[in-house]
């Protein structure tokens, strides 16, 4: 008997800074950590790339455009059991985009904020505020949860 292969979902978190800052937004409504803040995220869609997916989440978000070739992918991260099945998460970068973010998605975000690195809200969700600490320490690589 042949088994499957094994297949993962993939999210896509977008970091999008200034001047030593991030854009987050603060989730609501969705029965998912709500309260907690985190960046530009999603699934990746079918036929979708990475850079596309992250492109899109920033507009359907926070109402910016950004063009996927001008992204870098500055982290990964494979998840593990915390979940129900294990998850392969891609932090790419923004540091030019066309727009001013706001708040596009109001039934699921109660706010978006600009914060400091060294001044980052102390309820973040779990998972990309470990990205997100990875990239700032230069890890390009890690797991979670394993």
């Amino acid at each position: 008997m042949k088994s499957e292969r094994f297949r993962t979902i993939i999210d896509v978190h977008l970091l999008l800074i200034r001047d030593r800052e991030i854009l987050l937004a603060q989730r609501q409504g969705t029965g998912y950590a709500d309260g907690q803040w985190h960046m530009p995220s999603g699934h990746l869609e079918e036929g979708e790339s990475a850079t596309e997916c992250a492109a899109r989440e920033a507009n359907e978000e926070t109402g910016i455009k950004v063009d996927p070739a001008s992204l870098q992918l500055v982290h990964t991260m494979h998840r593990g059991h915390e979940t129900e099945l294990p998850r392969l998460g891609l932090f790419f970068v923004a540091t030019t985009w066309e727009g001013d973010p706001f708040n596009a998605e109001p039934h699921k975000c109660g706010a978006i904020e600009w914060f400091p690195f060294d001044q980052l809200p102390a309820e973040m969700v779990p998972y990309p505020k470990a990205g997100l600490d990875n990239y700032l320490s230069g890890t390009a690589y890690a797991e979670l949860g394993w």
